[in-house]
């Protein structure tokens, strides 16, 4: 039997295929969210299944998680994303103890205990100075994309000090910065060292390893080593870091118990 997960995130939707009997995610699709999410989220689920010669009746469950998940009317159940990238990312990496995951709106630290079920966490959800969204803000400001970013921030040889804790004000800081000078580089390398600082505020003192890197900003080129400076510790990137909380879900929706 195969399960279905859709992770109906602020930025994308993805969705991924589960078979139940093997054990096995077998595909995945995203798309860029927007306003009518349940149209796009249905419409890409209709097309994942479509391309793998599926039909729903092929599907045993659907459970929804993310930011959208209550508005998916076809979903048969929904997960808090805590939950969903708890168990996707222990599938990918079964001895993971610590989640950091980054996406557009929002960004967690969660703690798994030996048995890979949350044990706390935290969430910053009121500011996006530590999102994805402040790099997509900052990358406009640069006239760069995300990737460009990222390189750009490699080349930095003294990254730029940003303070400030909301991205209204760091970007009219950043404007400040170009002002004087300072290069893009090292704007774009002090932008990510203030995300992985965030990070860190979450962890504390305590960080259990190994620790996974998820969500889509883990793609954005150096943001993984930014984590790594900031939190003094080894961080390891999850092979898939868009699609494990939609993995999660469909792992989720293969159980019997749910």
């Amino acid at each position: 039997m195969i399960f279905a997960g859709i992770d109906a995130g602020s930025r994308t939707i993805k969705v991924a295929l589960f078979d139940g009997e093997r054990g096995e995610w077998i595909a995945s699709a995203l798309c860029d969210q927007g306003v009518e999410q349940e149209s796009l989220a249905r419409s890409l689920f209709e097309r994942l299944l479509a391309d793998n010669g599926l039909e729903r009746p092929a599907i045993g469950r659907v459970v929804a998680t993310g930011y959208g998940r209550n508005l998916l009317s076809f979903a048969d159940a929904t997960i808090t994303e805590i939950t969903c990238h708890a168990v996707g990312v222990r599938h990918v990496a079964p001895d993971a103890r610590t989640i950091i995951e980054i996406g557009g709106q929002d960004s967690k630290l969660i703690r798994l205990n030996g048995h890979g079920l949350v044990q706390d966490f935290a969430m910053n959800d009121r500011c996006a100075a530590g999102t994805g969204r402040f790099l997509e803000v900052v990358a406009a400001r640069l006239g760069v994309d995300l990737n460009e970013l990222g390189r750009m921030a490699r080349r930095s040889r003294a990254p730029s000090a940003i303070s400030s804790m909301c991205v209204v004000f760091a970007e009219t800081e950043i404007i400040g910065l170009l002002a004087q000078g300072a290069a893009p580089a090292d704007i774009a390398a002090g932008v990510q060292a203030s995300i992985a600082s965030r990070v860190s505020a979450m962890a504390g003192r305590r960080l259990d390893e190994p620790a996974l890197f998820t969500g889509g900003v883990a793609l954005v080129p150096g943001m993984l080593d930014a984590l790594r400076a900031v939190l003094e510790r080894p961080v390891l990137a999850s092979p898939h870091p868009q699609m494990t909380g939609a993995l999660g879900a469909a792992i989720l929706a293969s159980r019997p118990n749910l």
